[in-house]
């Protein structure tokens, strides 16, 4: 699974530039020209770190990093870019929550390098796995649904992790009945797995009857879909 980056850059062409060197590096970008835009995007997206300049029109960069550090405390990373090189400009967006801090103009090669260092003392915390605004953080045992915690059973997280571990993987109630109950010394109904996934329908679908996340795949099983 690519850990995903969210570059937050009003000018077109340094955030292509960016988003150039840091695919051609293996990462998943996700862009944003304005503070607003930000603000969907990582609640759709859930990145592991952010590229976020400062000079950003709607929502300043500031006000911008505040709001994450809100949201999700210490799971995600942000670099700051500022055309400000004055130690205090640094030092000030430091203690609002940055881990990084470049000024521009500043070579790709570099900024990739920071993203790598950055990561490696962080990206523990950044285990997620996200499709559509449905997150789910395996070692804390959340998910996230935009910016709603859900509150899923023992089953329906398990269940929901194996979903998403597959996407677009059709997945027979045998092998889901074999990871929810892999020591059961008696038979597990289908029904039963079918009842779990109602329960887990109910909490992720915008229509549960009409699921668009965990299709049934007739005379088959299930499948977790992702465009």
């Amino acid at each position: 699974m690519k850990q995903t980056i969210l570059v937050i850059e009003d000018d077109h062409m340094i955030r292509e530039l960016i988003s150039i060197y840091l695919k051609k590096a293996g990462y998943e970008i996700v862009e944003a020209a304005d503070g607003e835009e930000a603000k969907e995007a990582f609640l759709t997206h859930h990145p592991c770190l952010l590229i976020l300049d400062l000079m950003l029109p709607k929502i300043s960069g500031e006000e911008l990093c505040t709001w994450v550090r809100e949201q999700e405390r210490n799971e995600v990373s942000i670099i700051m870019l500022s055309a400000k090189a004055r130690t205090n400009d640094k030092i000030k967006g430091l203690k609002l929550g940055a881990d990084d801090y470049l000024t521009k103009p500043f070579d790709p090669d570099e900024l990739v390098a920071h993203v790598e260092a950055v990561l490696r003392r962080t990206g523990q915390f950044c285990q997620k796995i996200t499709y559509g605004g449905l997150c789910i953080k395996p070692r804390k045992g959340e998910v996230m649904l935009y910016d709603e915690s859900l509150k899923l059973t023992k089953h329906e997280f398990q269940l929901l992790y194996h979903f998403m571990e597959n996407p677009n993987v059709v997945l027979t109630r045998e092998n889901l009945i074999q990871q929810l109950y892999p020591h059961a010394d008696k038979t597990v109904m289908d029904r039963t797995i079918d009842a779990h996934i109602k329960k887990l329908r109910e909490k992720i679908e915008e229509d549960p009857s009409s699921p668009k996340r965990i299709c049934t795949v007739r005379g088959m099983g299930y499948k977790f879909v992702h465009e």
